[in-house]
């Protein structure tokens, strides 16, 4: 890893607003040719999409960050007001004590920076339930304010501080997983192979040690969406994601095994789609108030052409890679 990489994503927002959520979708569409998502995966013998059985609860608690990336698709920043409320905090507590669904994730923006943070992750843990935090690490060093510089040093001083703590040690149970995405229009390289260079850089120039590195396909949506296009890098990109389809990596999609909540309690197959608005399909309950697990079991996946990044290469998810995919062409 070195201080470029850790330096190119975080930064304010720059240019015209995002476009809204359906003329995100206007553009991914007129992009990527036919066949659709669904039309490869029906080649494949996997349409229509299901999940297998949710074993993670992906909860939003919020779009707040101290950071604003390029890459990222949620549009998080410092001046987002959407935050969860105790209220729908409870209404996840009380959708989890109806199942046994092992691990419940935490994202965001921050969602360290949700008032309600370390309330919620005691109440999860009360529950039995595995809680993964995604942290962007700087926001474990803020003293009052926002940072937008400085922000390969503050992340070793965030790795250090967790180290310290027992975090990535291998002995203590607490588990340190690192993620990158690509800085460019491209796909991820070998995640075993970058791991073996981050575990020994990191070791050799800070002391730092970590459990995995988990690598993820920049999917192009929100602000990576707006750069693609503001580059003339949205064509290529798209070939490429088409041109690396990896049908061992569509059959173990996150989808079919997470379930998405927003910020606002509602429901969504994967944090992608939630960013587009497009909720879980309308035989699902669409809300943490109707919460059914079987239904939600039962339902069909809903897949637009983003979804085409999740499948490219190894695969993508919110834990890395998923299979060894075809070179990338």
């Amino acid at each position: 890893m070195t201080r470029d990489d850790a330096n190119e994503g975080p930064r304010p927002s720059r240019g015209p607003p995002l476009q809204s959520k359906t003329g995100q979708f206007r553009s991914l569409r007129g992009a990527f040719p036919a066949p659709e998502f669904s039309a490869a995966l029906a080649e494949h013998g996997l349409a229509p999409l299901k999940p297998t059985r949710i074993r993670t609860l992906q909860v939003n608690l919020g779009k707040l960050c101290n950071q604003a990336c390029r890459h990222c698709h949620v549009d998080a920043g410092p001046t987002r007001t959407e935050i969860m409320s105790r209220q729908t905090m409870e209404q996840c507590l009380a959708a989890l004590a109806g199942t046994v669904i092992p691990t419940v994730e935490l994202t965001g923006g921050a969602p360290e920076l949700n008032p309600h943070f370390r309330w919620f992750v005691q109440q999860c843990r009360a529950l039995g339930r595995h809680v993964i935090d995604r942290c962007n690490l700087t926001v474990l060093e803020l003293s009052g304010q926002q940072r937008g510089e400085g922000v390969y040093e503050t992340s070793i001083a965030a790795l250090k501080r967790l180290n310290a703590l027992g975090y990535g040690d291998g002995r203590s149970g607490l588990r340190l997983d690192l993620v990158t995405n690509p800085a460019g229009a491209y796909l991820p390289p070998d995640q075993g192979s970058l791991e073996l260079d981050w575990k020994r850089e990191l070791q050799r120039s800070h002391g730092i040690v970590f459990d995995s590195l988990f690598c993820m396909t920049n999917m192009p949506i929100g602000r990576f969406l707006q750069w693609l296009e503001a580059s003339g890098n949205l064509q290529g990109y798209v070939e490429r994601l088409l041109g690396a389809f990896n049908p061992v990596a569509a059959r173990a999609v996150m989808c079919r095994s997470l379930l998405s909540v927003g910020w606002d309690g509602r429901l969504y197959d994967c944090d992608f789609n939630q960013m587009l608005n497009m909720g879980v399909g309308e035989s699902a309950p669409q809300h943490l108030e109707a919460f059914d697990l079987a239904a939600l079991e039962a339902r069909e996946i809903v897949c637009g052409p983003h979804c085409f990044g999740c499948t490219a290469g190894g695969g993508s998810s919110c834990g890395g890679a998923l299979a060894r995919g075809p070179e990338e062409r």
